[in-house]
């Protein structure tokens, strides 16, 4: 009898200085219900994983070189890896390096192609680092902007996801300054049609999306800013013309915590510690990172390279074993998840 077709995943290792390597080796060695839900892949480098193994009290033979996806038997107590670019085994642990931030966009950009080849149904991403990677000679704000660079995607968001809830971010990588600046009437309105497509492929088009202002009070009638009422508030009326049950803008230290209490299931912030600060504080490892608009499913853990313990032994891998859950639970339906959204990324 055939067993059921599980997704099949890229897990990328992230930067080889931190501990990716080590949360990947956990995760995949600890963790064998994971199994049952997808077959794991893993991009990265040999030598690096194998040191990780060693760190975690394993045998390294349990790494496992492929050339394809195809070849993985997802045999629980293995690591099936595709081996991108030179050996990185003497890269020393907790140092920024170049080296390690080049391979670390280039495991990225792998995985990218193997989606576009139909070859994965999604990828789970260990954390990099941005100075590294930029170090490197790859010039992107972090994961988000290289994955839709590398998938030739326009409108796409960075998502933090617990259990039912859903933060969609209008901005996210870049100063405060630049944040406000980039909140324009075009911006809001791609992402209030992202937010409403992945309601509609979820089967939830009436859901609520709460909309949290810029400014404290959301702008109290204009006296701690303008910004709300003049470029917010007619954006979610248009959301609403075109049938997403947008509301606001809202307060967002009234909206946020009344979403952790359940009240809304999605939620659009402004700018990066809008929505990472509170969802950090509450969630912790029980959150993970999305990013919405692409034609395959990526979750990423909600956490850094963590350089001040790589290579002790003591990372925990938590966030990574959700990440990866969580991407086999959404990728058998992202197909509809990526129609809606390029249905309406032109409209």
């Amino acid at each position: 009898m055939n067993q059921p077709r599980v997704p099949t995943l890229a897990l990328t290792v992230g930067d080889v200085a931190g501990i990716g390597p080590e949360i990947t080796a956990r995760t995949l060695l600890f963790h064998d219900q994971l199994r049952e839900v997808c077959r794991p892949v893993v991009l990265g480098d040999a030598g690096a994983v194998r040191r990780a193994v060693e760190l975690v009290g394993a045998d390294p033979g349990v790494v496992r070189v492929i050339g394809s996806p195809a070849e993985a038997a997802n045999e629980p107590g293995t690591i099936e890896l595709i081996q991108v670019g030179p050996e990185l085994e003497a890269v020393p642990y907790g140092e920024l390096s170049a080296v390690a931030g080049d391979a670390a966009a280039r495991f990225v950009i792998a995985a990218c192609a193997l989606g576009r080849d139909g070859l994965i149904d999604g990828i789970v991403t260990a954390p990099l680092n941005k100075a590294a990677m930029h170090a490197g000679g790859h010039d992107w704000p972090g994961h988000t902007e290289l994955l839709a660079h590398e998938f030739g995607v326009r409108n796409f968001s960075l998502v933090l996801s617990a259990g039912e809830l859903y933060l969609f971010h209008l901005t996210t990588h870049v100063s405060l300054r630049n944040a406000i600046e980039g909140i324009t009437p075009g911006r809001i309105d791609e992402v209030l049609r992202l937010v409403g497509s992945f309601a509609d492929a979820l089967g939830s088009p009436d859901t609520p999306v709460g909309v949290a202002g810029l400014n404290p009070h959301a702008g109290e009638n204009r006296l701690f800013g303008d910004e709300d009422a003049d470029v917010l508030a007619p954006a979610i009326e248009r959301a609403k013309a075109a049938g997403i049950n947008a509301v606001g803008p809202l307060p967002a230290d009234a909206l946020i915590p009344a979403a952790v209490r359940g009240k809304w299931q999605l939620v659009v912030v402004c700018y990066h510690d809008q929505g990472h600060a509170p969802f950090k504080a509450v969630y912790g490892d029980d959150g993970v990172n999305i990013t919405a608009g692409l034609p395959v499913v990526r979750v990423s853990v909600d956490h850094g390279t963590a350089f001040d313990i790589a290579g002790k032994g003591v990372a925990r891998e938590a966030s990574l074993v959700l990440a990866t859950r969580r991407a086999a639970e959404l990728a058998p339906g992202w197909g509809q998840v990526w129609e809606a959204a390029r249905a309406t990324a032109g409209s």
